[in-house]
């Protein structure tokens, strides 16, 4: 497990672009039932993203782009300041077994996550973010 643990986060962090920096933090963490994991990388304070994965959903994305050589909407990932989007990765966030109680929050960097029964909304100091759930995905935007 523990090397299961240590691949996933090495993978994540050289997935979110920050492999081998040393002012790198990794925050990783799911939601209670472990359906959606998070992890969320910031250098010297400043978020580059954070990403979160649905293992069971009642929803589809989108149709996969021809870009796309990996796994398909299983996620989205939320910059600092621009709309959350959808993932390609070939790495998943799911199986971390820290848990973010429900009604908790988490704060990346200048992205604030928090975790309800309903699922799991993430938002970025624009405005921008999603709320995911077993039910729905949810794409927020800035308010004009």
């Amino acid at each position: 497990m523990t090397r299961t643990m240590t691949v996933l986060a090495l993978t994540t962090v050289a997935a979110l672009g920050a492999a081998g920096s040393a002012q790198a933090k990794l925050v990783m963490f799911s939601s209670p039932s472990g359906n959606i994991g998070c992890a969320g990388e910031t250098t010297r304070g400043a978020t580059n993203v954070v990403r979160c994965d649905i293992r069971t959903r009642s929803w589809s994305p989108p149709a996969k782009p021809a870009s796309c050589e990996l796994d398909w909407g299983q996620g989205v990932t939320l910059g600092p300041l621009r709309r959350a989007r959808w993932t390609c990765a070939g790495d998943t966030t799911l199986g971390v077994p820290i848990k973010l109680r429900y009604g908790a929050t988490k704060q990346i960097g200048t992205i604030r996550c928090t975790s309800l029964r309903s699922g799991m909304r993430c938002l970025n100091k624009r405005g921008f973010g999603f709320k995911m759930s077993r039910q729905r995905m949810i794409f927020i935007r800035a308010a004009a």
